[in-house]
């Protein structure tokens, strides 16, 4: 079964001529990394903001395992079940690499001892030296803080990821690295990797490129 689906999914802005997102059909599964590329302005954003259960289609629905996100609670569905990465990181500045990714752990309630050991080994699994845990963002280069990001989408437990563009903050290489990260967590470990962007070099690395123009969205 898709992990995600979405049936006649439409969004319109409050007060905004026209619609963001235009009756978009589609099945995203588990073991695949999917990349939505476009232009800025096509939907791809809102699109992605939807499937985080940020916001609701104004029409159509979207399932997750075969729920509607309608009917569901979101707190818990972007808690547990999906995880975000974002283009400028979104790290906390005052908490060390390895507190950043056992934030989301002791938020549901886990032992400060047990999240701390589970951070460690996800910061080690997505390439952070140990010597790096205790550095706070601010001392870490951008690849550096992306991984440890990863690190921390994978610490909730959620099999789907949703990328932001990823690498348009990063350089060639430390990109390059990341989306082979990605790809690596979809086809090794079973995520579902979606990512949003508008580099074709990214895009082209993903098992399936969808290409959004005006809120329409169609297969490459």
């Amino acid at each position: 079964m898709p992990q995600l689906t979405m049936q006649n999914v439409s969004y319109s802005y409050r007060n905004a001529a026209g619609r963001a997102v235009k009756e978009v059909n589609g099945d995203f599964e588990t073991g695949m990394m999917y990349a939505i590329m476009g232009p800025s302005g096509s939907g791809k954003s809102t699109l992605l903001s939807m499937l985080a259960g940020l916001d609701l289609p104004t029409e159509g629905d979207i399932a997750y395992d075969g729920n509607n996100l309608r009917e569901m609670d979101l707190d818990r569905y972007r808690r547990e079940d999906i995880s975000m990465v974002f283009q400028a990181f979104q790290l906390f500045p005052l908490l060390t690499a390895i507190e950043n990714v056992c934030y989301p752990m002791e938020l549901s309630g886990a032992d400060k001892a047990d999240a701390k050991a589970r951070a460690a080994e996800l910061l080690a699994h997505v390439g952070i030296d140990a010597e790096k845990h205790k550095r706070y963002p601010s001392n870490l280069s951008g690849g550096e803080q992306q991984r440890v990001a990863i690190a921390r989408s994978l610490a909730s437990g959620a099999k789907v990821i949703l990328a932001d563009e990823p690498t348009g903050n990063l350089d060639v290489e430390n990109g390059e690295a990341v989306i082979e990260l990605l790809l690596t967590l979809a086809h090794d470990e079973g995520y579902c990797v979606i990512v949003v962007t508008h580099d074709i070099d990214v895009a082209q690395k993903a098992d399936v490129m969808l290409k959004m123009t005006d809120g329409v969205i169609s297969a490459s």
